[in-house]
């Protein structure tokens, strides 16, 4: 009866095609799933074998290798934000004159610990989400800057940067590169490498205040890109003398008096001009050497005075001169009336507002008005033809 029952089972699923076939492709379908997990397993085990057997051999390569691996991946995530520096460096002028007197040869070292380290911690602070997405994926170059504050020394040219780095197009590095007058035989590459990552339509830019003042400037920036734009921040030759006059009082208090300074003999009022305070207030006399170089069309000439008094207005000169479509208004401004001058509401990177640190808006000693109106007269001549130069009164007189 059981043998009977069996064969008839047989025969049934002979008999029929369509079940036959199920039969088959279910079978079929079990070996394919058996061998492609085996082959998955033996696939994802190979490479590491092979990896370990490499590693075993070449110990110090795979170390490096994997401090590389690292540095790269870190460096592509987290580009180098942009942090606020709130520091224009003293800088020493040998190229302009033979025997300057300056007041010591160690501010320029001061200054330029002072800016690095005040570079360093504005590092700490994030980027902005959209610089975060933007070079995440490692896009973006260094590129040499196709714009540069060149000037002047005391005149505004750390807060004009650092407005500026609000506008989205414009990247630029923090602490001073001076390339073109200190570092110069570092070459190009060096320089490029300070730069910050830039994308398709982005300005890269940096400030270097002594480079308005420095002989072999313009003929390097000439020979490094003839395109260049120069941004010139000038400033009332007489206020800015004794601003810079301020700033190194304030790391060497025992220096001599700002009268005593200023002149050869005071007797005869005869202005000492190798003094740098004194000289670098010669805009006229920097000028023409930049003109041998690069057109009047080529250089910007932002006042300082109108910096403080109209932020937004002389922002959006600057930017109709970059190029750039004028973002940065007066809603990004406010006045510190503790300061004296203004602030940004939300600074580049940070959702809280900022001004400029301490080392900005020091209050100047009082000066013998004698003094400042013999340097108003000794000034005069030079700034008239500087107006005449530039084609624009700057109502300094």
């Amino acid at each position: 009866m059981e043998y009977s029952l069996v064969c008839h089972n047989l025969y049934a699923l002979s008999a029929s095609p369509v079940k036959k076939k199920l039969a088959v492709l279910g079978i079929m379908f079990l070996l394919w799933v058996y061998m492609l997990y085996s082959c998955v397993g033996f696939c994802a085990t190979m490479p590491s074998m092979v990896v370990d057997s490499y590693r075993a051999k070449e110990p110090e390569y795979a170390s490096r290798r994997t401090e590389s691996g690292r540095a790269d991946l870190m460096s592509k995530l987290l580009p180098r934000p942009q942090g606020w520096v709130d520091l224009e460096s003293d800088y020493d002028e040998q190229s302009l004159r033979p025997a300057s007197r300056d007041l010591s040869a160690n501010d320029v070292d001061l200054d330029r610990g002072e800016d690095w380290d005040e570079a360093s911690r504005g590092e700490q602070r994030s980027p902005e989400p959209s610089s975060l997405s933007s070079f995440s994926n490692g896009s973006g170059s260094k590129k040499l800057p196709q714009a540069i504050i060149i000037g002047v020394k005391k005149g505004g040219t750390r807060a004009l940067l650092e407005f500026l780095r609000v506008h989205p197009d414009i990247r630029a590095v923090g602490a001073e590169p001076h390339f073109f007058d200190r570092n110069y035989d570092n070459g190009l590459e060096w320089y490029r490498d300070l730069m910050p990552k830039t994308l398709e339509g982005q300005i890269t830019m940096e400030k270097t205040p002594s480079y308005f003042v420095t002989r072999e400037a313009p003929a390097r920036i000439s020979a490094m890109s003839r395109d260049t734009k120069l941004i010139v921040v000038v400033r009332d030759p007489v206020t800015r003398a004794i601003s810079d006059y301020t700033q190194t009082l304030s790391k060497k208090p025992d220096i001599p008096s700002f009268e005593s300074l200023t002149f050869k003999n005071r007797t005869t009022g005869l202005i000492d001009t190798s003094w740098s305070a004194i000289q670098i207030g010669i805009y006229a006399k920097h000028l023409d050497n930049w003109l041998q170089y690069f057109p009047m069309g080529q250089i910007l000439f932002v006042s300082g005075e109108r910096l403080i008094s109209d932020p937004a207005g002389e922002l959006g000169r600057v930017q109709d001169f970059l190029g750039l479509k004028r973002i940065i208004t007066d809603k990004h401004f406010y006045f510190n009336q503790t300061k004296g001058f203004p602030c940004l509401k939300k600074a580049e990177g940070s959702s809280k507002p900022h001004c400029l640190g301490k080392t900005k808006g020091r209050t100047h000693p009082n000066i013998d008005p004698e003094v400042v109106q013999r340097l108003r007269e000794f000034y005069r001549p030079f700034n008239m033809k500087f107006y005449q130069m530039t084609g624009h009164n700057f109502g300094w007189d």
